[in-house]
């Protein structure tokens, strides 16, 4: 019944209706009723006529936006007490237009259409009061029928004409709100996205770090009492990892508190320190390069080549066989980046699954219009990638 308007709103309409009331009712006291035009009203109590007129017509103005509804039934009943005083239309209708403006722009769907059927029932109205009342001297004959059509049509026209607007209006709101709705909700899915990404990236990283600093730790606590220097080497390769994973963390949780670019992202230049940590983890590592890249690869190529290898690298070390070979292939095409990484499982009954790992993988090559598979072939674990160079695969 009541719409939520602001303060200032608020008071701007109850404001512009006291004013117009203000400027209405004397303007009714001196306008021409049923004795003719042109002379003061003969009315039995003019001036209290002319007040509960205009007094109707400015509370319907002042609560136009408040309620759509409620000025709508404050006009049609000045109207009526109008009429009922024979009182042909003055001053105070104007009101009717900002009305029926109201009730297409700010009402809801039953005021909407109330608004457009009281515009033509009210052209109808007016029409038949004014034929059957003073502007007619003998009434509604054949001759003035078409006067009488006329003015049909002029006031369906105006009052129509003041509906549609606010139709307009309302339609343009509407597809305002509707498209400001979309681009928060493009917004709340990008930065979704970028969310997923930093999980993604953090996934990767501790994952990675965390197993060469367990395998280091292991190694270093077997080796212990034999050769105090594969400790001194096991704890400087730990230090040395996490601080690397401590920047990286910091890095993603900064993009993540504060939004900003990505910030530096690994590039192929990296993937020989990740080679070293992998092999300072007591990893069998060998890589074969053919062919090598023909030029500067795409960075977001250069980062899904890095992730994938990353991960695969860590899936090899966490459950690969220990002491077991891994062999990283990457041929490096015109179009495309042909990646593969295979390491023995250990012996024994194993429970397959998808890991957040596997998934990451999967999602980084797909982003980069590629596709991953990854599956086990004749005792080892194999993942092999697809990533095109400039296109989509």
């Amino acid at each position: 019944m009541f719409r939520r308007l602001k303060t200032y709103q608020l008071v701007v309409d109850v404001s512009l209706g006291v004013l117009f009331f203000l400027a209405a009712w004397p303007i009714e006291h001196v306008v021409t009723g049923a004795t003719g035009y042109g002379a003061p009203l003969q009315g039995t109590f003019p001036a209290l006529e002319a007040f509960v007129i205009a007094l109707f017509f400015g509370a319907a103005l002042a609560v136009r936006r408040l309620s759509p509804a409620l000025a709508l039934g404050l006009a049609w009943a000045g109207a009526l007490l109008q009429m009922g005083f024979g009182r042909p239309p003055g001053f105070a209708d104007v009101a009717i237009f900002a009305v029926l403006y109201a009730t297409a722009a700010y009402g809801g769907s039953r005021v909407y259409w109330a608004g457009l059927v009281s515009a033509l029932v009210g052209a109808l109205v007016i029409t038949v009061y004014l034929a059957a009342g003073p502007l007619y001297s003998d009434g509604l004959t054949w001759q003035t029928l078409p006067l009488a059509l006329v003015m049909l049509v002029a006031a369906a026209f105006a009052l129509g004409l003041a509906w549609t607007i606010g139709a307009l209006v309302r339609t343009a709101v509407r597809a305002r709100e509707n498209r400001e709705a979309q681009q928060r909700a493009e917004a709340e899915a990008i930065a979704e996205q970028e969310r997923v990404r930093i999980a993604r990236d953090m996934h990767d990283v501790v994952a990675h770090s965390l197993a060469v600093v367990v395998a280091q730790a292991d190694g270093a606590r077997y080796a212990a009492g034999s050769d105090p220097a594969v400790v001194t080497e096991a704890l400087a390769t730990i230090a040395s990892t996490a601080r690397s994973a401590l920047a990286d963390v910091r890095l993603l949780l900064g993009q993540l508190r504060h939004r900003q670019g990505d910030g530096p992202q690994p590039t192929l230049a990296d993937l020989e320190e990740l080679y070293a940590q992998v092999r300072a983890a007591g990893v069998r590592l060998r890589v074969d390069v053919d062919p090598a890249p023909p030029g500067e690869p795409p960075a977001a190529v250069q980062l899904a080549v890095y992730r994938i290898l990353q991960e695969a690298l860590t899936n090899a070390l966490r459950h690969g066989a220990p002491g077991g070979p891994v062999d990283v292939r990457l041929a490096w095409l015109a179009d495309r980046v042909e990646l593969g990484v295979r390491n023995p499982l250990p012996p024994g009954p194993r429970t397959p699954k998808a890991g957040h790992g596997l998934i990451g993988m999967r999602e980084r090559a797909q982003l980069a219009g590629g596709r991953l598979d990854a599956a086990d072939e004749d005792g080892a674990f194999a993942v092999t990638a697809l990533i095109p160079i400039g296109g989509l695969a």
